[in-house]
């Protein structure tokens, strides 16, 4: 009989299973489960997107391995738009890397930073790819508490000396999944000075950073001294509704570029050209697109919140993301399970997050409006009764 390596056994448990075999049983039992748990668009992707794949898929010279760090026409288009949309400035040869999904790529990026017993500071409740890279790297995550108090931000000044001793990767994430959070500029160029400091490489997921509500986020790459210290990941997912398309970028330090490339290309053949003939469509086209799909995410996320809000809970509008992090009181695997049960209602226990997010639920708008209204009546109903 063969066991699994340690490195796997390293890996927390799926949290979600029970939540997870219950959906699929209510539903086998013919309930209309309505789903605010993952965060996977609903809206289908842009016509104009989908035309480009069409021509691109019919290229033959698209049909070989896409080895290497992306076309000279992708990239050359992601420079355009980090110019045109953030005021930064990128070399396409040597600050550019196309990935297969920015996901891969956070993924990976842990294997070419660092050493056994390396450690990657974690926020926490965080995306779980941050410290599940790091454990597959065999380093060790430090994690990082995210407390509304301290408006979701890591406090990174009070992480002790001996841990930032072995600290080699700082991950970041704003717009924030799961807690909707934004950061101001004084906080990053702080935390830029900091890695700099502590000789720490800043890993910023910026993969909501089209999706806002009003005042556009702050970008990374744009502050003094940030392609000194770090990289930022970016996604055609969330803006572009692409999930399943899988294709991303990762852009900054050309020395932290290089060394996740050699990663990759010993791993992967890259990503498929017609998509990347694609993906240049989606950011330099119109973007029409995703002036829309803000407005649609704003006016689903007012009908939430405004429902939560007469259902009884305090909660403020999210600037961002197309996630709500909701406050409760007890258990969020236990509340969830109840709103599961009582009312065929998915919501994403806050606890799968990390430690941090005990206390709190995380709804998805990634669903039609009606579904929302019919969500917000059966939770009135149920709570009122408990």
């Amino acid at each position: 009989m063969f066991e699994v390596s340690k490195r796997l056994q390293k890996l927390p448990p799926y949290l979600f299973a029970e939540i997870d075999r219950k959906k699929k049983e209510l539903i086998s039992e013919g309930v209309n489960i309505i789903d605010f748990g993952i965060g996977d668009p609903d809206l289908p992707t842009p016509e104009n997107i989908i035309d480009a794949m069409k021509k691109g898929v019919e290229n033959p010279s698209f049909h070989r391995y896409p080895i290497g760090k992306g076309t000279p026409a992708f990239r050359k288009a992601i420079s355009d738009f980090y110019k045109k949309n953030y005021e930064v400035k990128l070399n396409p040869d040597e600050e550019i890397l196309v990935l297969i999904g920015s996901k891969e790529g956070i993924a990976h990026l842990p294997w070419a930073l660092l050493n056994p017993g390396d450690i990657s500071l974690v926020p926490e409740p965080g995306y779980p790819v941050y410290h599940i890279g790091t454990i597959l790297a065999e380093g060790t995550p430090f994690f990082m508490p995210l407390k509304a108090e301290n408006g979701f931000l890591p406090d990174i000044e009070k992480i002790p000396g001996d841990i930032l001793e072995k600290a080699r990767i700082l991950f970041l994430n704003y717009p924030n999944n799961p807690t909707a959070a934004f950061v101001d500029r004084d906080f990053l160029i702080e935390a830029i000075k900091f890695c700099k400091k502590n000789e720490i490489v800043l890993v910023y997921d910026a993969a909501y950073s089209e999706i806002y509500f009003g005042e556009k986020p702050v970008s990374f790459l744009s502050l003094p001294g940030a392609k000194d210290v770090g990289i930022e990941f970016h996604s055609l997912s969330k803006t572009y509704n692409m999930t399943g398309w899988r294709i991303g970028w990762v852009c900054g330090n050309n020395k932290i570029i290089s060394a996740l490339a050699k990663i990759k290309e010993n791993i992967d053949s890259g990503t498929f050209e017609a998509i990347q003939f694609a993906g240049i469509e989606a950011i330099t086209g119109s973007q029409e697109s995703v002036k829309e799909l803000r407005a649609i995410y704003k006016k689903r996320m007012n009908i939430l919140v405004d429902g939560l809000k007469e259902a009884g809970f305090e909660i403020d509008m999210p600037k961002g993301t197309f996630y709500c992090w909701l406050k409760i009181q007890g258990s969020s695997i236990e509340t969830a399970s109840y709103l599961l049960e009582e009312a065929g209602i998915v919501a994403t226990p806050g606890i799968g997050f990390g430690p941090s997010g005990e206390g709190y639920l995380r709804f998805s708008i990634t669903l039609p409006e009606d579904k929302i209204i019919e969500g917000i009546r059966r939770m009135k109903e149920i709570w009122v009764k408990k």
